[in-house]
């Protein structure tokens, strides 16, 4: 096999799929750390809008109006 006018023996070969092999695995990992992290921020955020909605129904102020700054970010 010939690469950029070098010509690669099995050794090289080989070097270059498990160099592609990590990299398609550490790609794939970080994907789905990614989409985890994704999964807590919106669960965490809905929590907390549940939270606030029972604090809201215990004080007897009925739910908080649609403008009311919530989730995660205020």
């Amino acid at each position: 096999m010939t690469l950029f006018g070098r010509t690669l023996g099995g050794e090289e070969i080989a070097s270059l799929v498990f160099l592609l092999a990590a990299l398609v695995l550490w790609i794939a990992v970080y994907r789905g750390e990614r989409g985890w992290a994704r999964w807590f921020k919106r669960w965490e955020g809905d929590r907390k809008a549940r939270r606030e909605a029972e604090l809201a129904m215990d004080k007897g102020d009925g739910p908080p109006p649609r403008d009311a700054p919530r989730g995660p970010w205020g």
